[in-house]
């Protein structure tokens, strides 16, 4: 009998820290994928690690980044993405908008209906954003500037202005494409970002 109560609290306990884990969608493109990389140097892989050894052991990042996505692919793979499990979600898109020049009121459009859906499922989301070139002139730049702000305040999500902000200046920080970082460039956007996804964390647990 005290074998079998010993082997129902065990069992106990693992489905108790099973319950406990929090899992983070990750929902990109390249830059969230992981793109020229070694799979332990991508974005996601960097940022569990880095969640981990700073007090969010049980928080799993799930690496839903597809390479050449815009944000009406990621909207339309979100439900997928989200599957029956997710706590939280970030969302990092509008990079290969830019570089098909989509009008910025169709990428705003996506992005709200991405952060209208997130919220009726009861999700944190860490919006991260970009910053245009002017090659498409300031109407086009404004525009697209202030969508991930704007749509941040207004669904009342976490912000990163910009996920390229720390690498974007240094080309020692770029694979030889110039489009994305490489591994250090990477560690760089997992330092500065970390405090946001603990942020984002937090909420989640506040929620649950």
């Amino acid at each position: 009998m005290r074998n079998l109560a010993a082997g129902l609290l065990a069992a106990m306990a693992l489905a108790g820290a099973a319950a406990a884990e929090m899992r983070v969608v990750a929902l990109g493109d390249s830059l969230t994928h992981g793109y020229g990389l070694p799979p332990a140097d991508g974005f996601v892989p960097q940022l569990e690690a880095w969640l981990r050894r700073n007090g969010a052991e049980d928080v799993t990042v799930v690496n839903a980044g597809v390479s050449g996505d815009t944000t009406a692919g990621g909207l339309a793979r979100l439900e997928w993405s989200l599957g029956d499990g997710a706590d939280a979600l970030i969302v990092e898109l509008g990079g290969n908008d830019l570089l098909r020049g989509i009008d910025p009121a169709a990428s705003r459009a996506n992005l709200e209906a991405i952060l209208r859906k997130a919220g009726a499922r009861g999700l944190p989301v860490l919006l991260s954003g970009l910053e245009a070139p002017g090659n498409y002139g300031p109407d086009y730049k404004r525009a697209f500037d202030a969508m991930y702000p704007e749509l941040a305040e207004e669904y009342g999500a976490l912000l990163d202005p910009s996920f390229l902000e720390g690498v974007q200046d240094d080309r020692s920080l770029w694979q030889s494409d110039g489009i994305h970082p490489n591994a250090e460039g990477v560690t760089v956007i997992v330092e500065r970002i970390g405090p946001l996804v603990l942020e984002l964390v937090e909420q989640a647990r506040e929620d649950g």
